[in-house]
């Protein structure tokens, strides 16, 4: 299950649009009096389980699934020197949500977008900036104690207080974030970014100073729109979608960029128990991908028989796909693709 955080300032829109992509009511007044942090998890669409669900007529059918984050309200602030506290709620996701409110409130300031999305990267550099430097301090002191430091990791951690302090985000260079000597310190700045324009209900257009083949990872949505909608049935759902010009739903939209932003793919294994999607990196090996359906998949893994989405419907069956020679037997390396339907063959 991949894990998103929602972050943005306040008055946003983040609660609006954690609602629109979970379906989710929730009483928004009660949580922000009690100051709850949100989950809600939710089901990845996805038209070939589906088939693949009526071609098997399972016992079970499973989506693969997405989990949103919602921090308490207030948390976006770094001043009052308690990061941990502040971002411990998305500080493990794999990618982070940044809602922008791009919407005139009643009464209220026209929107400052452009300001209010730097606001907030600058909390987020600021947060990063803190830890790097006191890990450098505790490491340097350690150094002057003769005691042995990783060198390493120090100079990784030089590299990245470099970038920081230029004010950009540890994600415009990637190199020392990404090591695996870093990766326990879980750089917000470091996290892919999905930006979300959020929109009054009769304007799906980017900001004037948004230049989207600068920012591929960032979109438009109406947040209250997109909110009536999730709460709809699909039928209603899809005359609203018609009447207002909306390809697809928010849930959707989000769902497809996020797993482009973080290279993910499906997998299918099915059969009369269960049909079920699996999510992994682009490029993973047959053996790990075994390795996410269960451990001893892994240890006795033999062979993986393959065979594509696109060919096994257009065969009709899994036994016309093999006739016809479209199911293959790959072996560790195999990069699984997006849409296999994969039987692991093991020995344990």
């Amino acid at each position: 299950m991949i894990k998103l955080g929602i972050i943005g300032l306040q008055r946003s829109g983040k609660s609006t649009v954690f609602r629109a992509l979970t379906g989710s009511r929730g009483d928004a007044e009660t949580s922000y009096r009690k100051g709850m942090d949100q989950i809600g998890v939710v089901s990845v669409p996805d038209d070939r389980v589906d088939m693949l669900s009526s071609m098997y007529n399972p016992k079970k059918t499973t989506y693969a699934q997405v989990e949103y984050l919602l921090p308490a309200p207030n948390v976006a602030k770094v001043s009052n020197n308690k990061e941990a506290e502040t971002w411990k709620l998305v500080k493990n996701c794999d990618a982070l949500i940044h809602v922008v409110r791009n919407f005139q409130e009643p009464g209220g300031e026209p929107p400052k977008s452009r300001e209010d999305f730097q606001k907030l990267e600058e909390d987020l550099i600021l947060a990063d900036f803190m830890i790097v430097e006191k890990r450098i301090e505790r490491v340097e002191s350690e150094k002057k104690k003769g005691r042995k430091i990783n060198e390493e990791e120090y100079s990784l951690l030089q590299s990245s207080l470099k970038i920081l302090e230029t004010e950009k985000p540890l994600r415009d260079v990637p190199e020392p974030a990404s090591s695996p000597l870093l990766r326990g310190y879980t750089f917000l700045s470091a996290k892919p970014a999905l930006v979300l324009f959020n929109n009054p209900d009769e304007d799906d257009a980017f900001p004037g100073w948004v230049k989207t083949e600068e920012k591929p990872n960032a979109m438009v949505v109406r947040g209250e729109l997109e909110m009536e909608l999730a709460r709809m049935s699909s039928e209603d759902a899809a005359d609203f979608l018609a009447e207002f010009e909306i390809n697809a739903a928010a849930l959707d939209r989000v769902i497809r960029r996020s797993y482009e932003l973080l290279g993910l793919i499906s997998f299918f294994t099915v059969g009369e128990d269960e049909v079920k999607a699996w999510t992994v990196k682009k490029g993973t090996a047959a053996l790990d991908a075994a390795d996410v359906i269960h451990s001893d998949i892994k240890k006795g893994f033999i062979r993986a028989e393959v065979v594509a989405y696109d060919d096994l419907i257009k065969s009709g069956s899994y036994r016309e796909a093999k006739k016809g020679g479209l199911v293959r037997l790959e072996g560790k390396e195999y990069a699984v693709r997006d849409g296999d339907i994969v039987h692991f063959r093991f020995n344990v």
